[in-house]
Order: structure tokens, then sequence, then C-alpha cells
């Protein structure tokens, strides 16, 4: 597969769920474009395109809390991406370890 394969939204993004390799943790979801999809396989970092912010960026650049990636998966539409990465320290910006911290409850 290509990265020209993949379906990206209308926005030019698709989504990135990263997963620790090892525990199988989800750890966050974020969007990548095409360029931050290149540069994630050639540092074999991850790299996303801040919605927000309107910029690339690559985790664990000011934070330190870097993700090594070991794997990358896409599903059968070939619109999302799973990432399963080595997490150097937390990947949440609140200090968690996963962004997946608090819990809906089912009545």
């Amino acid at each position: 597969m290509e990265i020209k394969e993949l379906k990206f939204d209308y926005k030019g993004l698709i989504p990135a769920i990263i997963q620790d390799y090892r525990t199988r943790q989800v750890l966050m979801l974020g969007y990548m474009n095409k360029e931050s999809l290149k540069e994630t396989l050639k540092l074999k970092k991850t790299c996303f395109w801040s919605r927000s912010r309107k910029k690339f960026w690559i985790k664990g650049e000011t934070s330190g809390n870097y993700q090594w990636v070991k794997e990358i998966f896409y599903d059968c539409d070939c619109d999302c991406l799973l990432i399963k990465v080595k997490q150097i320290g937390v990947s949440c910006h609140t200090q968690n370890k996963s962004c997946f911290y608090r819990k809906l409850e089912i009545i």
C-alpha cells in the first residue's frame, strides 16, 4: 500500500489511533495529513497536523514524551490508521499515560 491509496478526508486529514505496542493501551487520537505521515515514516516518531493551531507537530518535541513508531496499520476502508508505538513518558498533555483516562458511565 502507498500513501496515495489512503483516503484522507476533505480537509486532507486521516485519523490516527495511537496504541502502546506492548500493553495495547490506546494512548491518543491524532490527525495526520500526507506530509505528517511521510515525516512519521521518515523519523519513526509520530508527527501530526494540529487542527486547532493549523500546523505540523512532532509528538514530544516540547515535552520529550516521544512516540517511537513500531508498526502502522490501516483499516479496511483505508480511512483510519492504527499506529503502535513505544511511548516515552506520558502521551496526554494532562500528564496521564493515556488521553483516555475518563470513563462514561453506562446506565
